[in-house]
């Protein structure tokens, strides 16, 4: 939990007597921005260890922390000292990367104070806490069914202590001292109003978050200089998209290119080429890379600024079949849409990713626990996608929100979101119907159909001593949980997995199950297993699969 006593910042050494601030401008309130993503960004990883469950997916201290550092990057092309204006840009940057459910609560809670300025050149503090209440209005408004003892609570809980006590001899000073006392003291009462925080003995995530980037803010405005620390990840950077692409034009986005290669063995080993040490040398010339070999055919997708390079190297292996290079740039500002429908997936694993092209997938974009993608990242997707309808497969429930916040940014074609919180929800939806010849509504019925019939569970490691559903967990054990609910927890990753798959089928209602299998999973595990499932359920049709995903050691995923 959060220790105002220890402290991140160093000292200038100069100690001045504070001033009444009574009016906060621009130029000021960029600075306390970067003093709040500094400030985040040291405690990011506390932040992640406060996850409830007890599993290495934490994620919350880094999603935010890109959240607000995309904010603070778009404010590298401002220099203004109009606070309306400043407001305006770093909301902008907050909305386009956000991460993660609490990032995108957050960036609405900025875009809310944002309105709250929008004709101010500067703030008084009566100003500063009605555009504060607004912030909570809109953070509150951009959850379907907001739940008190998280990051809402901590802000509104906040603005309402400061807002309370603003009077004419106010200064901004006074309110964010209030509102950074408050939130702390708020934060430390959210166990007491959601029992999982008190069962597993953390604070919220989300409200620890916030409470870092405020005290940031607030030890700026009061003369502290804030260690910087260097950025955890890229962050999206503003720059300007011409409406036209042009002989002035500015290549922003790369190109999206993608291969078939026919590979050959007069330039490789074809049955014995290894596609992953492909991928560093891959990662050096684009991302959003999904890379599979079927056969002896090689197919590539990757975003790049020099496809050529791309070209160059796959060409030492073989010899093009199709190649596709497209304009993102282009594409980004005057693309229409060419074709009646696609489908935008989110993929943890490259032989999840693999399968989901199979099944239809158009563009998978890389995320999961752990590497939530932003709202730029599914917009960037949406554009490659250039279908009328698109249809966004999240597969996690923490990605959600950033996927509806870009739906409803996009513009460009009509955007479904198909609530789909696991990769196994996406994979009964992409096996079980077709997108052709139905009209939407149709198609959105039928995925929730499929997504009814599936049930999917995992196997991972618990990273904590704690006790969920009456389930004492030491650390170190295997957990299995089915949806959000731990369901078994052995000390053997084996027996954990056998158990699992009796909660999966031993009710009879299921007779196929896919498992797709970790990193970590050995072949001598693998081949336990399908034993098992054989000699137990022998009327229960398993297929494996390589999913090669983090974290999980097994996905199954039951239809």
């Amino acid at each position: 939990m959060p220790n105002k006593n220890n402290k991140k910042t160093v000292n200038n050494g100069n100690k001045k007597k504070k001033t009444s601030i009574k009016e906060l401008g621009g130029l000021l309130f960029a600075k306390m921005m970067r003093g709040g993503a500094s400030e985040l960004r040291a405690n990011a990883e506390e932040v992640n260890r406060l996850n409830v469950f007890p599993v290495p997916d934490g994620d919350t201290g880094d999603n935010m922390s890109m959240t607000i550092e995309s904010g603070v990057a778009a404010l590298e092309t401002v220099d203004s000292d109009d606070l309306a204006e400043v407001m305006r840009v770093a909301s902008r940057g907050m909305l386009l990367g956000a991460r993660g459910n609490s990032g995108v609560i957050l960036s609405q809670f900025f875009a809310g104070i944002a309105k709250g300025f929008e004709n101010a050149d500067t703030a008084d503090a009566v100003t500063l806490g009605k555009a504060l209440e607004l912030g909570v209005e809109q953070a509150y408004t951009s959850v379907m069914t907001p739940t008190e003892g998280t990051i809402l609570t901590v802000a509104r809980e906040a603005v309402e202590y400061a807002v309370s006590r603003i009077n004419a001899k106010s200064t901004i000073r006074s309110v964010f001292g209030d509102l950074v006392k408050e939130m702390h003291r708020s934060l430390k009462r959210t166990p007491e109003l959601m029992t999982i925080l008190k069962d597993a003995g953390v604070v919220d995530s989300g409200g620890a978050g916030l409470y870092y980037i405020m005290d940031g803010l607030n030890k700026v405005l009061n003369g502290e200089e804030i260690e910087d620390t260097p950025a955890t990840s890229p962050v999206i950077k503003a720059a300007p998209v011409t409406s036209d692409f042009g002989p002035d034009s500015v290549m922003i986005y790369g190109y999206c290119t993608e291969l078939i290669v026919q590979l050959q063995n007069s330039k490789c080993d074809v049955e014995s080429f290894d596609v992953d040490a492909l991928k560093p040398r891959l990662a050096e010339l684009g991302d959003s890379i999904v890379i599979f070999k079927t056969d002896s055919i090689l197919k590539l997708h990757i975003h790049t600024m020099v496809p050529e390079k791309v070209l160059e190297m796959c060409r030492t292996y073989g010899e093009f079949i199709n190649v596709k290079i497209e304009n993102m740039t282009l594409q980004h500002t005057t693309s229409t849409p060419t074709k009646e429908y696609a489908i935008v997936a989110v993929s943890s694993g490259d032989g999840i990713s693999e399968l989901f092209c199979e099944l239809g997938a158009s563009v998978i974009i890389k995320g999961g626990q752990t590497c939530n993608p932003s709202t730029q990242d599914f917009i960037e997707a949406f554009d490659e996608a250039g279908a009328k309808h698109i249809y966004v497969f999240p597969n996690n429930s923490n990605i959600f929100m950033a996927a509806t916040q870009a739906a409803e940014i996009y513009d460009k074609s009509e955007v479904h979101i198909i609530e789909s919180r696991s990769i196994g929800a996406c994979y009964a939806v992409l096996s079980a119907i077709s997108f052709e010849e139905q009209s939407p509504d149709e198609i959105l019925s039928d995925a929730n159909e499929a997504m009814e019939r599936s049930a999917t569970a995992y196997i991972c490691p618990a990273i904590r001593d704690t006790e969920m559903n009456g389930i004492k967990i030491n650390d170190g054990d295997t957990i299995g949980f089915i949806g959000k609910e731990i369901v078994v927890c052995e000390s053997e990753r084996l027996c954990a997995a056998k158990r699992l798959i009796d909660r999966l089928l031993a009710d009879g209602e299921h007779f196929v199950m896919t498992v797709f299998v970790g990193k970590d999973s050995t072949e001598q595990d693998e081949n336990e297993l399908r034993d098992y499932i054989g000699s137990a359920y022998p009327d229960c049709e398993t297929f494996f699969a390589n999913g090669g995903q983090e974290i999980y050691s097994y996905i199954f995923v039951t239809e």
